[in-house]
């Protein structure tokens, strides 16, 4: 994928010390770091010496602590991109650690984390070590670099290898989990020789784009698990033709009687039915229905619905209760009774049922 290329590049940039063009340092001369404390002010005996700030003076090479001038790295800091959904940072910690909050409430937090963490490895062709008993704690193979030159014969300048630990913290209710990438092994070689310990800022980078990456990886899973499960709740089949208790021809529809209670004046006020009167006890809406007048202008901007191919008149939709053999949750018998309440044929279900299934399912809600 090209957003995994993206990071890869990134993450090899960031640890790579070996360039003609040096991007940590600061453009233009370093004079600054040659020039020296001047000597202190003579003034006269008759005079008032003026106060003098400690820490306006220069210090001296003897009492600097770090790099100054060109040794001095400029690179902004590294920071993590809490880019998946729920996910936050710890504030004020130097560390590459980020915290992910439960949001797919049939998967396990951890499970997923870790499954993020393999893809990634696995996008960047890096294996994963064996894990341990506790499975919160993941260590990968070498991640390799390498600089070359050369047009027709290529010669390898540098290269650079690194592993990484990835600690996951479960909280005890299990519905947060923070994961930790650390920098566990590192080897480089270049014309200056070989080396086995990172620099500082390099490797802190380097942790925080492998991290940026996983959370990538997550936040790609989330979104994939969501579209999944918008087509499978599309797709799903919430409406069939049966019969009621008492045998009278109605909607099957999986859903609880109390929720399609409370969704039908959405499909009341969408399909041209009117309420006059309802039975909650009962679960009982009485209802005028007139058949809408789709207009030109409905039909050229996309406004226009389906039209239930029923007469003018009163009805009365009454739910029940019944349990599915084909569902594990509940099931509600939606029957339709005329003004002389008597229940419609299953004929003429079946003649509207392309209208009456998507409309009953609510899948445009």
């Amino acid at each position: 994928m090209s957003r995994r290329s993206l990071y890869l590049s990134v993450l090899a940039l960031s640890i790579s010390a070996c360039s003609s063009v040096r991007h940590n340092q600061a453009s233009g001369d370093f004079e600054y770091a040659k020039v020296e404390e001047p000597a202190p002010l003579v003034v006269p005996q008759s005079l008032h010496k003026p106060a003098a700030q400690d820490e306006f003076k220069i210090a001296g090479d003897n009492i600097t602590q770090g790099p100054i001038g060109n040794e001095m790295d400029v690179r902004a800091p590294s920071l993590v991109l809490p880019i998946a959904a729920s996910s936050r940072v710890v504030p004020e910690s130097g560390k590459a650690i980020i915290w992910f909050d439960k949001v797919l409430e049939d998967k396990a937090l951890a499970e997923f984390i870790q499954t993020a963490v393999k893809d990634t490895l696995l996008e960047n062709n890096v294996a994963l070590r064996p894990e341990n008993d506790t499975a919160l704690s993941l260590e990968s193979d070498w991640f390799h670099s390498e600089e070359e030159s050369g047009w027709l014969f290529k010669e390898v300048d540098a290269s650079e290898s690194m592993r990484f630990r990835f600690d996951l913290t479960t909280k005890p209710h299990g519905r947060s989990v923070s994961l930790e990438v650390t920098m566990v092994d590192y080897m480089k070689t270049d014309q200056s020789g070989s080396t086995k310990t990172p620099d500082v800022i390099d490797k802190h980078r380097a942790e925080m784009a492998l991290l940026n990456e996983i959370t990538a990886t997550v936040d790609y899973k989330y979104r994939l698990q969501q579209r999944e499960n918008r087509l499978m709740r599309a797709n799903q089949k919430l409406v069939s033709i049966g019969e009621n208790s008492t045998g009278e021809a109605a909607y099957i529809i999986e859903m609880e009687a109390d929720l399609l209670w409370s969704n039908l004046p959405l499909f009341f006020e969408r399909y041209g039915f009117e309420i006059t009167d309802l039975n909650d006890s009962k679960k009982v809406y009485f209802v005028d229905f007139t058949k809408p007048d789709i207009s030109l202008w409905d039909r050229i901007w996309g406004d226009d619905i389906p039209v239930l191919e029923l007469g003018d008149a009163s009805y009365q939709f009454k739910l029940t209760e019944q349990s599915s053999a084909e569902s594990e949750g509940e099931s509600t018998a939606l029957t339709i009774y005329n003004s002389e309440e008597q229940a419609l044929s299953k004929d003429i279900l079946e003649e509207v049922f392309s209208v009456m299934e998507p409309a009953l399912s609510f899948r445009d809600l």
